[in-house]
C-alpha cells in the first residue's frame, strides 16, 4: 500500500515528532511531584538516559510510548502496513534496546519502571502503581 502523502509531507510529520515532554512524560512527572519525590530529568550518567531518575531511592522511571518501543497485545503499537519490514526492523531494535538498558540498570542496582503510554489513561490506577514503586 503507498504512502497518503508524498515523501516531503511525510518527512515533514515525521519532523515533528519529539521524545522529550510528551504529555504521558509529563502526567508522569506531575503525579511523581505530587507524592512529594523529587526527581532529575533524563541523566546522561546512567544508559538509556531515563525519564526521570530518583537518586536518593535508587530508582529509574522510563515513560515509553506503545509503538516505538513495541508494547506487546497494545492496539496503539500496530505497525502501519507501508513499508513493514522498516518498521519491523526499526521498532525490534528499540525493544532489544530498551531490554538491555533495563538489564544493565539493575546490574548497577537501579530498580527500574516503565510506564506505558497507554497506561497513562487511567490517572488513578498509575498513580497507585507510581505509589507502590516509589515506597522504600
Amino acid at each position: 500500500m503507498a504512502d497518503v502523502f508524498s515523501p516531503e509531507k511525510r518527512s515533514a510529520i515525521m519532523a515533528r515528532i519529539k521524545g522529550g515532554n510528551t504529555k504521558p512524560e509529563l502526567l508522569v512527572r506531575r503525579i511523581v511531584h505530587s507524592l512529594g519525590y523529587r526527581y532529575r530529568l533524563h541523566s546522561k550518567q546512567l544508559p538509556g538516559k531515563p525519564d526521570l531518575v530518583l537518586p536518593r531511592h535508587h530508582k529509574v522511571i522510563f515513560v515509553h510510548g506503545c509503538f516505538w518501543h513495541g508494547h506487546p497485545r497494545c492496539k496503539r503499537s500496530a505497525l502501519p502496513t507501508s513499508n513493514v519490514t522498516f518498521w519491523q526492523e526499526k521498532i525490534g531494535k528499540n525493544r532489544v534496546r530498551d531490554k538491555r538498558t533495563v538489564r544493565n540498570l539493575r546490574r548497577m542496582g537501579w530498580e527500574v519502571l516503565v510506564v506505558w503510554q497507554c497506561q497513562t489513561r487511567d490517572v488513578d490506577r498509575l498513580t497507585h502503581c507510581l505509589e507502590r514503586f516509589l515506597q522504600d
